[in-house]
């Protein structure tokens, strides 16, 4: 097989099963809305209405572009839905090249590509995107109108992208990718931040590709600075950003006495400009590698701004416009989901607070974040919530808390091995048993297996036999762990789940 014939079928075969996952999920679209977020997510987009934060626009426009193919409003929730299939379906495509690009390169190791490792490339591409095409959640979000099969398609597109920037690396024109990577980047946020843990796998292709010196120590500061890039993109450059508009919108309209929106506006002109002399002084000192940062946060900046939507959409006042971020400063509260409360994932309480709920000695309360709203003219702190948040003791909080919800008390118990009557705080170590046995175990050990072996049922259950577990259908298998599956009830034998 000629290079030639191996690129024409990479293709071909990329494209088929592209089509049989678009066939798949268009014959199993959900009819109407299923029972979730769904319902909320079609009604905002069909509409351009505001949904709960941290909000979905460029899903909610693009969600407006495919209800437009139907008159009939019976059937704007499965246009919506179809949109998911789309996604899911380019997910496909991607998943695809992108497991040809890697296999080609560990059979590229032994020397040319002859025929042989030619088709055991695209028949490895082409079981493993198959594979993917009917797991079982996958499949489950590539049929309903939610995020998750377009922030699949945005994850699969940016590695493949990383894959390609990687190929074109040393070229003159290479770094349009790592452009178009930033665009991709900034457009994710308007469909879901999980697209975003992407990011380090990218950087960590550009490391193997450029640095020759690789060892565990340069490996774990190529991590470190991957996790860095990442943070920087999702906790520096947006929330900054939004606070520097939030920060001119109050200074302009309460300190300069101009109209609404005005703070905003010049915050804009003053981004802007910022960028255009970003480029021009990179370029004509020729700093090509400072000159490619400032266009790739630029397009960034570009792909984010679908966010526009939710201020427009809000001063609309829609129907469902939830938070109402009109304006900057709403925007950023909106961002930063101030109304779900603070919670710490490396520091917080264990269920175990709410035996006493004892508070801080010194500082029993703490201040939460001022309301504010527009009274003529100006915005007005209204509320400036001081001392309305508990703030407990160290009695009960941990480091990297797994065990957090007072209602699951026992069941936390039961697989940590704590007493049952046992009032104290878990210790780290039982934490980290929880974690380790329940959550990486059995949690991410049961959801792997139902994707591709399978699954009992639709019933979560209480670590019991009958609900929620992975089954396989070979009966010494299943019975080792759930005992005998032959005179099981109808109900069970027979769940579609």
């Amino acid at each position: 097989m000629t290079e030639f014939n191996y690129k024409k079928w990479n293709i071909i075969l990329g494209w088929v099963s592209f089509a049989v996952a678009l066939i798949t999920y268009t014959l199993t679209l959900e009819p109407t809305v299923s029972s979730w977020d769904c319902g909320e997510y079609i009604a905002t987009a069909v509409n351009l209405e505001v949904g709960h934060p941290p909000g979905a626009p460029l899903f909610q426009m693009l969600g407006a572009f495919f209800a437009m193919f139907t008159s009939d409003p019976s059937q704007l929730a499965k246009m919506v839905n179809f949109m998911s299939g789309l996604a899911s379906a380019f997910t496909i495509l991607f998943m695809f090249w992108t497991i040809t690009n890697l296999a080609r390169k560990m059979a590229f190791k032994n020397g040319k590509l002859g025929n042989n490792e030619a088709i055991a490339v695209l028949g490895s591409g082409l079981v493993g995107a198959l594979a993917y095409t009917f797991s079982d959640s996958f499949w489950f979000s590539a049929v309903e109108g939610e995020v998750y099969a377009m922030s699949s398609f945005l994850m699969a597109l940016l590695f493949w992208l990383g894959l390609r920037w990687e190929s074109e690396l040393n070229t003159p024109r290479g770094n349009k990718w790592l452009v178009l990577i930033s665009f991709v980047v900034g457009l994710s946020f308007g469909v879901h931040i999980l697209s975003l843990l992407v990011i380090p796998s990218i950087v960590l292709v550009y490391f193997f590709k450029t640095y020759k010196d690789i060892n565990i120590k340069t490996t774990a500061i190529a991590t470190l600075v991957a996790i860095l890039v990442l943070a920087f993109v999702f906790k520096f450059l947006f929330p900054f950003t939004l606070k520097f508009f939030s920060v001119a919108e109050l200074f302009f309209i309460n300190q300069v006495g101009l109209p609404y929106n005005s703070g905003t506006i010049i915050a804009g002109i003053v981004l802007i400009g910022l960028f255009f002399y970003g480029l021009k002084y990179t370029r004509k000192k020729n700093l090509v590698t400072a000159n490619t940062l400032v266009l790739s946060v630029l397009f960034i900046m570009i792909g984010f701004s679908s966010w526009l939507m939710l201020p427009i959409r809000a001063n609309a006042d829609t129907i469902i416009n939830e938070n109402n971020p009109s304006s900057a400063r709403e925007l950023l509260a909106y961002y930063n989901r101030e109304q779900y409360g603070d919670s710490n994932v490396f520091y917080d309480n264990y269920y175990s607070v709410a035996y006493d709920r004892e508070q801080d000695a010194d500082n029993p309360y703490k201040d939460d974040k001022p309301k504010y709203e527009k009274i003529d003219g100006k915005y007005v702190i209204v509320n400036r919530y001081k001392n309305v948040l508990p703030n407990y003791s160290s009695k009960h909080k941990g480091f990297i808390p797994r065990m957090v919800n007072p209602a699951s008390e026992q069941q936390y118990k039961s697989i940590a091995g704590i007493p049952a009557r046992s009032k104290r705080r878990p210790t780290f170590l039982e934490n980290i048993k929880f974690m380790v046995d329940f959550q990486f175990g059995y949690m991410y050990g049961r959801y792997f297996m139902w994707n591709f072996v399978g699954r009992q049922n639709d019933i979560q259950g209480h670590l019991d036999v009958e609900n929620g577990n992975w089954l396989s259908g070979i009966n010494f298998v299943d019975e080792a762990r759930l005992g005998s599956q032959q005179n099981l009830p109808d109900d069970i034998k027979n769940n579609k789940g």
